[in-house]
Parts: C-alpha cells; structure tokens; sequence
C-alpha cells in the first residue's frame, strides 16, 4: 500500500536521489544500498560484504576494572543499532565484542583492592552485562576473554618474531618492529616520521625506535603470568584483539569497530600486527564514533565530569538515555547535559503518547513500501544516519495524532524496535519513577487514590477542590492527569 503524504523538502539528498515516478505515485526505490564511512578510506564507501548474506564484526569492548561510562554506553548501543539494522535486513551476523580481563590498569586496580585479578573482572562483567540489559543491547555472538586466548596471542607473536616483525628484547619483553611494516600509519594517515615528531619523548633502551610497542610483557612478581617461549609474562593489549578476531571471524572480515579514541595507536597496531602475520587483508570497513562531551568539554576523570551509566541510570529511565545517544550519528561528538537529558526525555514521551493514544499492533513484517517505511530505510542505509531515522518516527507520530492510524502505530512501534526503542507498555514508560527521586515522588496506588477523590470531587461539584488536587499533583510531584472520554490517566513529566 502506498501512502499519499507528501515527501519533505528536508530530506537529505540521498532520499532526494532515491525518489522516482511510477505513473502518478511517488515511491522511494531502495534495496539494501548501504553506504559506511571508512575511516582508512576517509569517505563512505558502498557496503560489499565478503560473503554476500553475511557479516563478520569486531568491536573493541571494555577493559573491565571499574563501571562502564557514558562512553562505554555509546560503543555498546551504536553497534548494537548496526547489528539489529544488519539483521533486519536478513544478514546471517557474526558480532564479536571482546573483553579485555588483563591489562596494566586491571592488574593495578585489583593489587590496590587486595584481590584477585579474577574476582575483580568478574565483578565488573556482571555490572556490565547489567548495564548493557539495562540499555537494550543485545548479547553479541561472542564476547571472548583475552586470558581465554593467550596460547592464540603466543602463537601470533611467534610468527611476528620469524617474519622479522617483531623482537625480543633483553628485559623479557617482546616488541613489533614498527618500521619494517611498510603499511604502518595507513588508518591514521600519518607517516613513521609525522608519528615520531608528534610521541611524547620515552626513554627505553630495550626498544629499536619509540613507536615499537610491546606484544609481550615479562611477568614482575607477584603479578599473574603464563609460560611463553620468551619466559613467563602476559601479553600487551593490542595483539589481543588481533589473536581474538583471528580465532572468531579468521584472517580478514567485513567490518571493525570501536571508539575515535582507538583508531590510534590501537586499531593501527591491530593492522600491522594481522596484516604483517598473515600477508593479508585485515579489514574491509573501519568504524569510529565520535568522542562523549560534557557541557562541551571532553568526558575525562581528570576534569571531575565522569559519568558512570549506573549514575545516570538513578535519574533517568535506561530508555532515555539509548534515545540520547541515538539522536546523535555516531561519528558526531556527543554532548552531554543534564538539559539534553531532559530535552531528549520530553521527546520520547511525545513518541509514547502516540502509541498511548492509538494502540499499536505487534506486527512481524514491515511493510517497506510505505512512505514513511522508506524514508526511515533509506536514513539507515546513509551510513546509519539514525537522527534522520528517528525523525521519521517524530513525522509518523504527528500523522498517528491527526489521524488515529492503527497501522502508522504499528509501524511506529516495529521502526522504533529496529532501534532498540518503544517497545515498552506506554503507560508503564509514562508513568516510570526514577530511583533517585524514588522518596520524594508519590506512589503509583497513591496517584490512583488521588484521581479519584478528584473523579468524586467533579460529580459532586466540588471543581475548586478537583482542580486543587490536580495541581499539587503536577507541583509536587510532577504528575500530568489527562482527561479523555474513557476517564483520566496521568504520567510523570
């Protein structure tokens, strides 16, 4: 079915260029057109995949030696979106996410607290599988563990170390010779001699040149440490995800991903360290979304504006926050603030009161010929442009308000799930109690016990006194009452 609304003159000029006349209708011609900016090419790129009707993606996960951050959050919930468009789109998806559980800060964090390594990054797994539940991101394929992975990382290192790659040095240690990998710098654009002017200055007689950096730790005591042919130690951080992607998706795969902050040194290192094992192709498509600000200021725990998704969650539903990071693209910066929080949380009510007021239908299949189906693929399609995808929703709520469409609310709840969004019961999302505020507000029994004294207030005539209820509802507590033909409902503001 085709409907009549009138396309925008906002659209970008992807959607303009995708819009053609069949007789007198106006339809949107659009397969599966994907379009991702690379960063290694530094442009978007038409999306191949390798095997056609699948995809391999790597993302770099936490490091976990304390709770996941708001820059966590935004890694978790943007590859997810991208997982969940891949699949929607009927791709048969490997998604690996890894986790580092042995690095310098681990090791260091777990000696201050006087525990195991172990006991300390099972802890922060399990608070981040929360965080992540919280979020609605869904389990990747896999989520290897680098200690589950060391003989792969040894036996990766050994070929380095043949291929005169890399070396061992006289402090047990192992370097990657940087400069006889003639494809070094290639992500990051730079040349040796830019990246060596531009590295803080770093004496280290066991090193060749400064940008070496180490595949292979000797173990000091007292710290964990596994058997190598170099002596007992552990491995550095880059050549674990080199070892984990090569054992899950092998020696080249479509797509890697991960934060601004690890294009370098990290993913550069990632290139020369499979590319120069397996003289081969690495990756197809690189990934990077943009850092987290706060009040325009880059999120660090040196300036004291750190924020920990477990804080945030105390003083907005989990929700608000996917949608918060959402209405950005991912390659932007994002802004973080309390008003943003608070603007982003009276947009997604204007989405559930839609779907409060025209009950949706659980629909398994989307009707992609419909305008407004269209316009949301072909957002998604233009490098995950998820601001304009969710301005679709916005245009699809406006009609469901003029029009009462039970299918446009269909179609409004299935597009918002392909986000990760409005798939709650909409009073239960409009009447939700943060847990911050959790003894200041009223109850739910006791809101109800108060619309009625107002319900009996109105028969009986007493209006100052039904009007005085629902104002102190609203001051107070910041409870709306809404008044329809089926009774009075309410939500929190």
């Amino acid at each position: 079915m085709l409907y009549s609304v009138s396309i925008s003159d906002s659209l970008n000029q992807d959607v303009q260029n995708s819009i053609k006349k069949i007789g007198n209708s106006t339809i949107l011609s659009i397969g599966f057109m994907l379009k991702i900016y690379n960063s290694i090419a530094r442009e978007k790129q038409d999306f191949v995949p390798l095997i056609p009707g699948k995809v391999k993606i790597y993302v770099c996960g936490m490091t976990v030696y304390d709770y996941c951050h708001l820059g966590h959050a935004r890694v978790l919930v943007i590859f997810d979106t991208v997982i969940r468009w891949f699949k929607a789109n009927d791709f048969d998806v490997s998604y690996v996410r890894n986790i580092t559980d042995i690095d310098d800060k681990i090791i260091k964090r777990a000696q201050e607290n006087n525990e195991s390594f172990e006991v300390l990054t099972n802890r922060f797994i399990q608070a981040m599988d929360e965080d992540s539940l919280a979020l609605g991101v869904l389990q990747p394929t896999y989520e290897p563990r680098a200690t589950c992975y060391v003989e792969n990382m040894i036996s990766m290192i050994v070929t380095l170390v043949e291929k005169k790659l890399a070396y061992p040095a006289s402090n047990g240690d192992v370097y990657y010779a940087v400069h006889n990998f003639p494809g070094y710098g290639k992500l990051s654009g730079k040349s040796l001699d830019d990246l060596r002017a531009g590295k803080r200055v770093e004496i280290d007689f066991n090193k060749k040149d400064p940008l070496d950096f180490v595949l292979w730790k000797s173990a000091k005591p007292g710290e964990p440490c596994w058997d190598s042919p170099w002596g007992k130690g552990r491995p550095g951080w880059h050549i674990e995800c080199s070892a984990m992607s090569e054992q899950l998706l092998g020696i080249h795969f479509d797509i890697h991903g991960g934060g601004q902050d690890l294009q370098f040194p990290h993913h550069e290192n990632e290139i020369a360290q499979s590319e120069g094992a397996h003289d081969h192709p690495f990756v197809n498509y690189w990934m990077h979304n943009g850092f987290v600000r706060v009040d325009n200021e880059k999120m660090s725990k040196s300036l004291g504006n750190f924020f920990t998704v477990r804080e945030i969650l105390k003083y907005y539903q989990p929700e608000v926050v996917r949608f918060f990071i959402l209405r950005a693209h991912y390659r932007s910066p994002l802004n973080y603030s309390d008003q943003h929080l608070k603007d982003t949380k009276l947009a997604l009510d204007r989405l559930y009161i839609a779907l409060k007021e025209v009950k949706p239908i659980d629909i398994t299949t989307i009707n992609w010929n419909n305008i407004y189906a269209q316009k949301f693929k072909v957002a998604m399609n233009d490098d995950f442009n998820t601001p304009e995808a969710i301005a679709v929703l916005f245009e699809l709520a406006s009609n469901i308000n003029k029009t009462s469409s039970h299918e446009n609310a269909s179609l409004l709840k299935a597009l918002g799930g392909l986000l990760g969004l409005l798939q709650q019961n909409p009073q239960d999302y409009l009447q939700y109690k943060n847990t911050a505020n959790e003894s200041n507000l009223l109850a739910q029994n006791k809101i109800e016990d108060l619309i009625q004294q107002r319900i009996r207030a109105r028969k009986e005539g007493r209006f100052e006194d039904a009007d005085t209820i629902r104002k102190n509802l609203l001051l107070e507590d910041g409870v709306i009452l809404e008044d329809n033909a089926s009774g009075t409902t309410w939500r929190r503001q």
